[in-house]
């Protein structure tokens, strides 16, 4: 007979209600609004990485309704109808993740804060988080210059050739690929990150331009095409994310449709586009900022413990901001 006992201890469930009831605290003496949008959507991201779970709508059963990766969309319609700054605790769902430190259902945290700074932003994640888990020392650095400090190279100017010579110089490889992002993201994820001091709160901001998501792109000082977002490392995890958001609807419609040719050429299923969305941002979306931070729960406010032994279920907790 299976164990029909809940995966988390009482102590668990406890810690992660006092870290729901600070959350939202720390929103509510900012003056930040918590809202609730629908969990089935018409349309789901395109990002080729996330894959939505479909369901069938029940008033037609003709085109599937899909249960959301986040709540993103949805906020941004109410942030184009003018609701100012807003949060969100809700479930989100994504296809194919499991682990010890992701489940295909989890909690997520996303909140968007107009015409917010980015640096106030990173100011602001790291704020919640030592709220969450305790102070720690803050280190901000760019994603070049991690690059160069822990993989040894620069990730804007190293060929494909050297960014799988330096993969092959730290992972048994069995595999090849002539696509760059897929390196670089191989390279931060098991070189770059495992190499921050686990101790301090580590910011990465201004990705590669290829990397941008639906985050806004920039030219740096050198004219190098840059992605206004970051990352937030502690601990051996990502903790956070947040971008300065794209507000073009043409922009955001050349993304979706590159992010279909990708998903195409992987053989990958072609979602269709939320045209509820491009028309919000059609009308005007304001200057805002996304917040997303991560991974709390399982890892730090759980001592290292797995997902399913941080919850009732197997869930986690993930957090997510945006400007």
């Amino acid at each position: 007979m299976r164990d029909w006992r809940p995966t988390a201890t009482l102590a668990a469930l406890g810690r992660r209600a006092e870290l729901l009831m600070a959350v939202r605290q720390f929103f509510a003496a900012r003056g930040v609004m918590e809202v609730e949008t629908p969990l089935l959507a018409s349309a789901p991201v395109t990002d080729p990485n996330i894959d939505a779970i479909a369901a069938t709508d029940p008033l037609s059963g003709d085109h599937p309704l899909y249960l959301q990766t986040s709540p993103e969309f949805a906020m941004k319609r109410l942030l184009a109808a003018g609701s100012g700054p807003i949060y969100q605790l809700c479930k989100a769902f994504r296809r194919g993740e499991r682990g010890g430190r992701h489940n295909p259902e989890f909690s997520m945290l996303e909140w968007y804060r107009p015409d917010m700074p980015l640096p106030a932003l990173m100011d602001e994640v790291v704020a919640l988080i030592n709220t969450l888990i305790g102070e720690r020392p803050r280190r901000d650095v760019s994603y070049r210059q991690a690059f160069v400090e822990h993989a040894g190279l620069d990730p804007f100017t190293a060929s494909v050739d050297a960014l799988r010579d330096c993969a092959a110089g730290h992972l048994e490889l069995n595999f090849d690929s002539d696509d760059r992002d897929m390196w670089l993201q191989l390279l931060m994820s098991t070189v770059v990150e495992a190499a921050f001091d686990p101790e301090e709160l580590t910011l990465v901001y201004d990705f590669p331009a290829s990397q941008a998501a639906l985050a806004k792109v920039e030219n740096g000082r050198d004219g190098l095409a840059l992605a206004r977002r970051f990352e937030a490392f502690s601990g051996g995890l990502e903790l956070a994310n947040g971008y300065d958001e794209l507000r073009d609807a043409s922009e955001l419609l050349r993304r979706i449709r590159r992010d279909h040719e990708q998903r195409k050429t992987a053989g990958q299923e072609l979602p269709p586009i939320d045209r509820y969305l491009l028309g919000a941002m059609g009308a005007g979306l304001p200057p805002a900022e996304l917040a997303n931070p991560m991974q709390l729960s399982a890892a730090l406010l759980n001592e290292g413990k797995s997902q399913s032994q941080a919850h009732a279920g197997r869930t986690d907790i993930v957090f997510r901001c945006t400007l």
